[in-house]
Protein backbone atom coordinates (compact mmCIF):
# COMPACT_ATOMS: atom_id res chain seq x y z
CA UNK A 1 0.00 0.00 0.00
CA UNK A 2 1.74 3.21 -1.14
CA UNK A 3 0.96 6.73 0.03
CA UNK A 4 -0.94 7.69 -3.14
CA UNK A 5 -3.24 4.67 -2.89
CA UNK A 6 -3.95 5.41 0.76
CA UNK A 7 -4.81 9.04 0.15
CA UNK A 8 -7.00 8.09 -2.80
CA UNK A 9 -8.86 5.64 -0.59
CA UNK A 10 -9.23 8.26 2.14
CA UNK A 11 -10.64 10.74 -0.41
CA UNK A 12 -13.14 8.15 -1.61
CA UNK A 13 -14.32 7.60 1.96
CA UNK A 14 -14.64 11.36 2.53
CA UNK A 15 -16.76 11.88 -0.60
CA UNK A 16 -18.93 8.90 0.33
CA UNK A 17 -19.40 10.40 3.80
CA UNK A 18 -20.63 13.64 2.23
CA UNK A 19 -23.06 11.76 0.00
CA UNK A 20 -24.34 9.66 2.89
CA UNK A 21 -24.78 12.85 4.93
CA UNK A 22 -27.34 13.96 2.35
CA UNK A 23 -29.47 10.96 3.28
CA UNK A 24 -30.77 12.49 6.50
CA UNK A 25 -31.87 15.61 4.64
CA UNK A 26 -33.69 13.53 2.03
CA UNK A 27 -35.40 11.39 4.69
CA UNK A 28 -36.60 14.35 6.75
CA UNK A 29 -37.98 16.01 3.63
CA UNK A 30 -39.80 12.85 2.53
CA UNK A 31 -41.31 12.20 5.97
CA UNK A 32 -43.04 15.57 5.76
CA UNK A 33 -45.38 13.95 3.20
CA UNK A 34 -46.43 11.11 5.51
CA UNK A 35 -44.59 8.25 3.84
CA UNK A 36 -43.82 5.25 6.06
CA UNK A 37 -40.35 3.82 6.65
CA UNK A 38 -40.43 0.70 4.50
CA UNK A 39 -42.11 2.47 1.58
CA UNK A 40 -39.40 5.16 1.52
CA UNK A 41 -36.64 2.57 1.80
CA UNK A 42 -38.25 0.56 -1.01
CA UNK A 43 -38.33 3.61 -3.29
CA UNK A 44 -34.71 4.34 -2.49
CA UNK A 45 -33.59 0.79 -3.22
CA UNK A 46 -35.90 0.37 -6.21
CA UNK A 47 -34.67 3.53 -7.94
CA UNK A 48 -31.03 2.61 -7.35
CA UNK A 49 -31.36 -1.07 -8.36
CA UNK A 50 -31.14 -0.45 -12.15
CA UNK A 51 -27.78 1.28 -11.64
CA UNK A 52 -26.39 -1.71 -9.77
CA UNK A 53 -27.87 -4.13 -12.31
CA UNK A 54 -26.18 -2.29 -15.20
CA UNK A 55 -22.84 -2.17 -13.37
CA UNK A 56 -23.09 -5.88 -12.48
CA UNK A 57 -23.97 -6.85 -16.07
CA UNK A 58 -21.18 -4.69 -17.47
CA UNK A 59 -18.63 -6.17 -15.12
CA UNK A 60 -19.75 -9.73 -15.89
CA UNK A 61 -19.46 -9.08 -19.65
CA UNK A 62 -15.89 -7.81 -19.24
CA UNK A 63 -14.89 -10.64 -16.89
CA UNK A 64 -16.76 -13.75 -18.09
CA UNK A 65 -14.42 -16.14 -16.27
CA UNK A 66 -14.55 -14.39 -12.89
CA UNK A 67 -17.59 -15.94 -11.26
CA UNK A 68 -18.70 -16.22 -7.64
CA UNK A 69 -18.26 -19.51 -5.89
CA UNK A 70 -21.30 -20.74 -4.00
CA UNK A 71 -19.88 -19.64 -0.59
CA UNK A 72 -19.09 -16.21 -2.05
CA UNK A 73 -22.66 -15.87 -3.32
CA UNK A 74 -24.06 -16.57 0.13
CA UNK A 75 -21.53 -14.32 1.86
CA UNK A 76 -22.04 -11.33 -0.45
CA UNK A 77 -25.83 -11.68 -0.32
CA UNK A 78 -25.75 -11.95 3.47
CA UNK A 79 -23.50 -8.91 3.83
CA UNK A 80 -25.72 -6.92 1.48
CA UNK A 81 -28.89 -7.78 3.35
CA UNK A 82 -27.24 -7.12 6.72
CA UNK A 83 -25.49 -3.88 5.82
CA UNK A 84 -27.79 -2.29 3.25
CA UNK A 85 -31.23 -3.55 4.28
CA UNK A 86 -31.23 -4.27 8.03
CA UNK A 87 -28.94 -1.39 8.98
CA UNK A 88 -30.71 1.07 6.67
CA UNK A 89 -34.17 0.09 7.88
CA UNK A 90 -33.20 0.56 11.53
CA UNK A 91 -31.67 3.91 10.67
CA UNK A 92 -34.77 5.06 8.78
CA UNK A 93 -36.91 4.07 11.78
CA UNK A 94 -34.84 6.27 14.06
CA UNK A 95 -35.55 9.37 11.98
CA UNK A 96 -39.20 9.21 13.01
CA UNK A 97 -38.28 10.03 16.61
CA UNK A 98 -35.10 12.12 16.69
CA UNK A 99 -33.54 15.00 14.80
CA UNK A 100 -31.01 14.58 12.03
CA UNK A 101 -28.32 16.07 14.25
CA UNK A 102 -28.85 13.66 17.12
CA UNK A 103 -29.09 10.75 14.68
CA UNK A 104 -25.61 11.55 13.37
CA UNK A 105 -24.16 11.62 16.90
CA UNK A 106 -25.65 8.25 17.81
CA UNK A 107 -24.91 6.56 14.49
CA UNK A 108 -21.24 7.40 14.77
CA UNK A 109 -20.78 5.13 17.73
CA UNK A 110 -20.07 2.49 15.08
CA UNK A 111 -16.30 3.20 14.82
CA UNK A 112 -16.05 1.95 18.39
CA UNK A 113 -17.99 -1.17 17.42
CA UNK A 114 -15.64 -1.75 14.47
CA UNK A 115 -12.53 -1.55 16.62
CA UNK A 116 -14.03 -3.84 19.28
CA UNK A 117 -15.15 -6.41 16.70
CA UNK A 118 -11.73 -6.38 15.04
CA UNK A 119 -9.96 -6.67 18.37
CA UNK A 120 -12.14 -9.47 19.78
CA UNK A 121 -13.06 -11.51 16.71
CA UNK A 122 -10.11 -10.95 14.41
CA UNK A 123 -7.47 -10.34 17.10
CA UNK A 124 -6.37 -7.06 15.55
CA UNK A 125 -4.43 -4.67 17.73
CA UNK A 126 -5.74 -1.16 18.26
CA UNK A 127 -3.01 1.40 17.68
CA UNK A 128 -2.49 4.51 19.76
CA UNK A 129 -3.11 6.55 16.63
CA UNK A 130 -6.55 5.01 16.18
CA UNK A 131 -7.43 5.53 19.83
CA UNK A 132 -6.27 9.14 19.74
CA UNK A 133 -8.04 9.88 16.46
CA UNK A 134 -11.25 8.30 17.75
CA UNK A 135 -11.09 10.36 20.95
CA UNK A 136 -10.49 13.54 18.97
CA UNK A 137 -13.26 12.93 16.45
CA UNK A 138 -15.77 11.90 19.12
CA UNK A 139 -14.92 15.02 21.11
CA UNK A 140 -15.51 17.11 18.01
CA UNK A 141 -18.83 15.38 17.32
CA UNK A 142 -20.04 15.96 20.88
CA UNK A 143 -19.02 19.62 20.79
CA UNK A 144 -20.54 20.18 17.35
CA UNK A 145 -23.87 18.67 18.38
CA UNK A 146 -23.97 19.84 22.00
CA UNK A 147 -27.02 21.99 21.39
CA UNK A 148 -28.78 19.13 19.58
CA UNK A 149 -28.67 16.81 22.58
CA UNK A 150 -31.63 18.48 24.28
CA UNK A 151 -33.98 15.51 24.40
CA UNK A 152 -36.89 17.78 25.19
CA UNK A 153 -36.96 18.71 21.52
CA UNK A 154 -37.54 15.10 20.47
CA UNK A 155 -40.42 12.69 21.02
CA UNK A 156 -39.69 9.08 22.01
CA UNK A 157 -36.00 9.90 21.90
CA UNK A 158 -35.13 6.67 23.74
CA UNK A 159 -36.77 4.53 21.07
CA UNK A 160 -35.21 6.53 18.26
CA UNK A 161 -31.79 6.30 19.89
CA UNK A 162 -32.15 2.54 20.23
CA UNK A 163 -32.92 2.09 16.52
CA UNK A 164 -29.99 4.26 15.45
CA UNK A 165 -27.47 2.60 17.78
CA UNK A 166 -28.57 -0.82 16.53
CA UNK A 167 -28.13 0.50 13.00
CA UNK A 168 -24.58 1.51 13.86
CA UNK A 169 -23.85 -1.92 15.33
CA UNK A 170 -25.14 -3.81 12.29
CA UNK A 171 -23.23 -1.46 10.01
CA UNK A 172 -20.02 -2.12 11.96
CA UNK A 173 -20.40 -5.86 11.39
CA UNK A 174 -20.93 -5.15 7.68
CA UNK A 175 -17.72 -3.11 7.49
CA UNK A 176 -15.66 -5.78 9.20
CA UNK A 177 -17.19 -8.60 7.18
CA UNK A 178 -16.73 -6.83 3.86
CA UNK A 179 -13.05 -5.95 4.38
CA UNK A 180 -11.77 -9.49 3.82
CA UNK A 181 -14.24 -10.14 1.01
CA UNK A 182 -13.13 -7.01 -0.86
CA UNK A 183 -9.62 -8.43 -0.91
CA UNK A 184 -10.92 -11.29 -3.04
CA UNK A 185 -13.71 -9.69 -5.13
CA UNK A 186 -13.76 -6.58 -7.31
CA UNK A 187 -15.41 -3.66 -5.50
CA UNK A 188 -17.94 -2.93 -8.26
CA UNK A 189 -18.99 -6.56 -8.40
CA UNK A 190 -19.28 -6.82 -4.61
CA UNK A 191 -21.24 -3.60 -4.21
CA UNK A 192 -23.64 -4.31 -7.07
CA UNK A 193 -24.61 -7.80 -5.95
CA UNK A 194 -24.75 -6.82 -2.29
CA UNK A 195 -27.12 -3.95 -3.05
CA UNK A 196 -29.28 -6.06 -5.35
CA UNK A 197 -29.57 -8.66 -2.58
CA UNK A 198 -30.62 -5.93 -0.14
CA UNK A 199 -33.16 -4.65 -2.68
CA UNK A 200 -34.80 -8.08 -2.88
CA UNK A 201 -35.04 -8.24 0.93
CA UNK A 202 -36.52 -4.73 1.02
CA UNK A 203 -39.13 -5.56 -1.62
CA UNK A 204 -40.16 -8.70 0.28
CA UNK A 205 -40.53 -6.68 3.49
CA UNK A 206 -42.59 -4.01 1.74
CA UNK A 207 -44.81 -6.61 0.09
CA UNK A 208 -45.50 -8.32 3.41
CA UNK A 209 -46.23 -5.02 5.15
CA UNK A 210 -48.30 -3.09 2.63
CA UNK A 211 -48.49 -5.13 -0.57
CA UNK A 212 -46.04 -2.78 -2.37
CA UNK A 213 -48.60 0.02 -2.37
CA UNK A 214 -46.07 2.83 -2.76
CA UNK A 215 -47.34 4.86 -5.72
CA UNK A 216 -49.96 7.10 -4.09
CA UNK A 217 -47.69 9.79 -2.65
CA UNK A 218 -47.14 13.32 -4.03
CA UNK A 219 -44.72 13.62 -6.96
CA UNK A 220 -42.15 15.41 -4.80
CA UNK A 221 -41.68 12.24 -2.72
CA UNK A 222 -40.48 10.34 -5.78
CA UNK A 223 -38.05 13.09 -6.77
CA UNK A 224 -36.65 13.02 -3.24
CA UNK A 225 -36.35 9.23 -3.35
CA UNK A 226 -34.66 9.39 -6.77
CA UNK A 227 -32.14 11.92 -5.49
CA UNK A 228 -31.46 9.73 -2.48
CA UNK A 229 -31.05 6.67 -4.72
CA UNK A 230 -28.41 8.36 -6.88
CA UNK A 231 -26.52 10.71 -4.56
CA UNK A 232 -26.94 8.96 -1.20
CA UNK A 233 -26.95 5.33 -2.34
CA UNK A 234 -25.35 4.42 -5.67
CA UNK A 235 -22.45 6.88 -5.74
CA UNK A 236 -21.34 6.57 -2.09
CA UNK A 237 -21.65 2.79 -1.88
CA UNK A 238 -19.20 2.30 -4.75
CA UNK A 239 -16.84 4.88 -3.27
CA UNK A 240 -17.08 3.36 0.21
CA UNK A 241 -16.33 -0.16 -1.00
CA UNK A 242 -13.27 1.08 -2.90
CA UNK A 243 -12.18 3.09 0.14
CA UNK A 244 -12.44 0.11 2.50
CA UNK A 245 -10.24 -1.91 0.17
CA UNK A 246 -7.50 0.75 0.30
CA UNK A 247 -7.52 1.96 3.91
CA UNK A 248 -9.21 -0.86 5.87
CA UNK A 249 -12.41 -1.00 7.93
CA UNK A 250 -11.05 0.64 11.08
CA UNK A 251 -9.56 3.65 9.31
CA UNK A 252 -12.67 3.91 7.13
CA UNK A 253 -14.84 4.15 10.22
CA UNK A 254 -12.63 6.88 11.68
CA UNK A 255 -12.48 8.94 8.48
CA UNK A 256 -16.25 8.55 8.14
CA UNK A 257 -16.63 10.35 11.44
CA UNK A 258 -16.61 13.59 9.48
CA UNK A 259 -20.11 12.68 8.27
CA UNK A 260 -21.92 14.47 11.11
CA UNK A 261 -20.06 17.67 10.30
CA UNK A 262 -21.24 17.50 6.72
CA UNK A 263 -24.77 17.03 8.08
CA UNK A 264 -24.50 20.29 10.06
CA UNK A 265 -23.74 22.33 6.96
CA UNK A 266 -26.25 20.50 4.80
CA UNK A 267 -29.00 20.94 7.39
CA UNK A 268 -28.11 24.63 7.69
CA UNK A 269 -28.22 25.10 3.92
CA UNK A 270 -31.21 22.92 3.03
CA UNK A 271 -33.34 23.13 6.17
CA UNK A 272 -32.34 26.56 7.47
CA UNK A 273 -31.01 25.25 10.78
CA UNK A 274 -28.81 27.54 12.89
CA UNK A 275 -25.11 26.69 13.27
CA UNK A 276 -23.29 27.96 16.37
CA UNK A 277 -19.61 28.65 17.08
CA UNK A 278 -19.54 25.47 19.16
CA UNK A 279 -20.55 23.49 16.10
CA UNK A 280 -17.82 25.16 14.03
CA UNK A 281 -15.25 24.35 16.73
CA UNK A 282 -16.38 20.73 16.75
CA UNK A 283 -16.03 20.67 12.98
CA UNK A 284 -12.38 21.73 13.25
CA UNK A 285 -11.67 19.03 15.84
CA UNK A 286 -13.09 16.31 13.62
CA UNK A 287 -11.26 17.59 10.55
CA UNK A 288 -7.99 17.51 12.48
CA UNK A 289 -8.67 13.94 13.58
CA UNK A 290 -9.26 12.91 9.96
CA UNK A 291 -6.09 14.73 8.85
CA UNK A 292 -4.12 12.90 11.54
CA UNK A 293 -5.21 9.55 10.14
CA UNK A 294 -4.34 10.56 6.57
CA UNK A 295 -0.98 12.06 7.57
CA UNK A 296 0.26 8.97 9.39
CA UNK A 297 -1.45 6.52 7.06
CA UNK A 298 -1.44 2.78 7.45
CA UNK A 299 1.90 1.13 8.16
Amino acid sequence: MNRYAYWLGALMVLVSAFCFALKGIFIKMAYEYGIDTISLLTLRMGFSAPIYAVVAASWAAKNPDAKFTKPQWWWVAGLGIWGYYVSSYLNFLGFHYITAGLERVLLFTYPTFVLIINAVVRKKSVTRLQVGALALTYAGILVAFFENLDTGQNQNVGLGALWVILSGLTYAFFLVGSEKTLGQIDTQKFTSYAMLSATVATLVHCFLQNGLRIWHYPARVYWIALGMAIFSTAIPTFLLAAGIKRVGASNTSIINSIGPIFTIFLATTALGEYISWLQIFGTLLVLFGVFLIGWKGKK
